[in-house]
């Protein structure tokens, strides 16, 4: 069958293209190097045969079109190479009236290539989110990528940095517990986003991570860009595998989602360039039917009656909460109601019970309240759940403990516990609260956490007081946030004193929190916003709160930001230090170096970017602009001047 003929319009006329100049137009997503030679206008495929080196921006010297990458002439309008049998292909021009004209054939209908099957199957397996940068060695799966936003099952959201991206997909799993996907070109790109692939890895969040790489026949040569990626991921990974010609295509995208989603942790594929584009033939995309089982773990039977002996005699046990329990909570609360025990929380697991709930003791360890602690010092027994007991969470290991977990390898980790439980914490709960039915004596310890909470605030209104004249205190910060902040916001979290001080003063109602939590990587919290507004669908208020030094590390991703009309608001807690830093080296008795901060003024900076940004430098005018903040509709920062000493 013959192709049609369609004539485009390139230029208004034939002037504006000066005499034995080329310039690149493009027409259909397809290049081409239009020439004004011989009194003519004259048209060539855009791509040099050797290397693809973009002829529209290279020069007519003598009478010959130079190639600006390697220096290979052609003859600016019939193609040829003089005196080699190469070439490129000429195409049709006319000259009309109301302008010149490009002939080219219509394109034939898209072919599914491997990349279609995969991106396909990555949807069908449900995941819908993708935070990345478009590179030369990803172009063929990024078009894929499109294909799937155009037809509704995928959004893409393009980055400034591929540590942002990565950071968004880990905000993105520990608040939905699904993969989203961060993708990047080979090389610079794919190791950008090793420090956000840490994170998630380490708090157990899924995350699939997608990279171009340079084309398999240079690999190990030392080409530009070139880096082995799945070497380079090894230590990341759990699932990590380059795509290669012969791979089972939707196997291999299935199977690292599979172990993203059940090992909770990251999955690495990488795409040579040469592979991205291969027709897939009569490949068909994968479904998860049938791939996957419900994760209810019973937990063995000998685990279940250590743990209910140890429940039935204890006096006053309290309940100690993690991450790891953020989707169980309507049945650890009833359990908790049922044995009038109160429930601590870790900072990472900040928000999972409301503070002002009757059982609530707040957070417990460095980032924690008072009560929290007394609570704990007063237990004769600890029920942990999904939660770790590293040196900043501060679980005591002298008290009689139960931990439940769904990795048996996170029981009895760091000490030995009197009752490990392996099983998934909902049913585990279920099985404690039916088995103990009329069989607990529990002292009602509400009266004493209401007392205690209490002796707190009155202590908070006591730090509210304190001025020394060189800013905001930290307290009047989150005490405001607290108030205005909307209940079931998201809150992101970076590191520094901005989180010790929002762990400790902020009281929580429905709030989610995010953070990075075993990395404790500064910069996370407004990447992590990006992630969270896109799980959300903005269907959420989303917050992120940090420290100068935190934001400063992805600022460039307030544009991210904008550019989407993510409902973003940034709370940057501005004290011209890396305060915490500084603490750190005056109590290890070392001095003060290299913690102080050259910042722009960050509410103009916001501003610059399209959003908006204030600026306060008084605890009096706070409230106002907070208020303001809140209720603007898309993205705004509000930049407090804050003392680094009140914490």
């Amino acid at each position: 069958m013959n192709k049609r003929l369609s004539w485009h319009k390139v230029l208004n006329s034939k002037s504006d293209l000066a005499v034995d100049r080329v310039m690149t137009v493009t027409v259909n997503n397809k290049q081409f190097a239009l020439s004004n030679f011989e009194g003519k206008i004259c048209a060539l495929d855009n791509h040099c045969p050797h290397q693809g080196g973009p002829l529209g921006e290279g020069s007519i010297e003598n009478g010959i079109l130079r190639c600006p990458w390697h220096g290979w002439d052609y003859h600016p309008c019939t193609g040829k190479a003089p005196g080699f049998d190469d070439g490129v292909e000429s195409h049709p021009v006319e000259e009309r009236e109301d302008g010149i004209f490009l002939g080219i054939y219509e394109e034939e209908a898209h072919e599914t290539t491997i990349s279609d099957i995969m991106a396909e199957t990555m949807v069908n397996w449900g995941v819908d989110t993708v935070f990345g940068m478009v590179g030369h060695s990803n172009l063929g799966l990024a078009d894929a990528l499109r294909r799937q936003q155009e037809k509704g099952k995928l959004k893409y959201i393009a980055i400034r940095h591929e540590g942002a991206g990565a950071f968004a997909a880990s905000a993105y799993g520990k608040l939905t517990g699904k993969p989203a996907a961060c993708f990047s070109i080979a090389g610079p790109g794919a190791t950008n986003m090793y420090t956000g692939l840490w994170d998630a890895k380490v708090d157990r969040a899924p995350i699939l991570a997608l990279t171009g790489q340079v084309a398999t026949q240079v690999v190990g040569t030392g080409n530009f860009q070139e880096v082995d990626l799945v070497r380079a991921f090894q230590t990341v990974a759990e699932f990590n595998h380059r795509v290669q010609k012969d791979s089972q295509h939707t196997e291999l995208m299935a199977l690292a989602i599979k172990h993203a989603i059940l090992k909770r942790d990251v999955s690495h594929l990488t795409f040579p360039d040469e592979v991205q584009g291969i027709q897939a033939k009569n490949a068909e995309a994968q479904t998860p039917e049938g791939r996957m089982s419900a994760q209810q773990i019973v937990p063995p039977r000998e685990s279940i009656e250590k743990a209910l002996s140890l429940i039935e005699k204890a006096k006053r046990p309290v309940i100690v909460v993690g991450h790891g329990a953020r989707f169980h909570m309507e049945g650890i609360t009833g359990f908790a109601e049922q044995l009038n025990a109160p429930v601590l929380t870790t900072f990472k697991g900040k928000g999972l019970i409301p503070d002002h709930h009757p059982l609530a003791a707040g957070v417990l360890g460095r980032s924690g309240t008072p009560v929290a602690s007394w609570f704990m010092n007063e237990s004769d027994l600890l029920i942990v759940l999904g939660a770790s007991f590293s040196n900043h969470t501060g679980i005591t290991p002298k008290k009689p403990t139960i931990q439940v977990d769904f990795d048996p390898l996170a029981l009895s980790k760091f000490h030995k516990i009197d009752a490990p439980v392996w099983g998934e914490i909902s049913i585990t709960v279920e099985i404690f609260a039916e088995a103990l039915k009329n069989k607990t004596h529990n002292i009602d310890q509400r009266p004493e956490l209401t007392q205690r909470w209490k002796i707190w605030r009155e202590e908070k209104l006591k730090r509210l007081d304190e001025d020394h004249g060189k800013g905001v205190s930290s307290v009047a910060v989150f005490d405001t946030l607290s108030s205005m902040a909307p209940e079931n916001a998201v809150i992101c979290v970076d590191v520094g004193n901005n989180a010790y001080s929002l762990g400790r003063y902020f009281e929580c109602r429905k709030q989610s929190f995010l953070m990075s939590g075993y990395l404790g990587s500064i910069g996370f919290a407004f990447p992590a916003a990006l992630g969270a507004w896109a799980a959300t669908r903005g269907n959420r208020p989303v917050l992120a709160v940090a420290g100068d030094g935190g934001f400063a590390q992805y600022m460039a991703e307030l544009v991210t930001s904008v550019k989407y009309n993510m409902d973003i608001k940034l709370i940057l807690l501005n004290n011209g230090e890396l305060g915490k830093i500084s603490k750190e080296q005056r109590s290890g008795g070392f001095e003060k170096f290299a913690t102080d901060l050259h910042n722009p003024d960050f509410a103009e900076f916001a501003s610059g970017c399209g959003a908006m940004g204030i600026r306060v430098e008084n605890k009096s005018d706070l409230k106002e602009a907070m208020k303001k903040v809140l209720n603007h509709p898309g993205t705004a920062v509000l930049e407090i001047m804050t003392d680094v000493n009140l914490l």
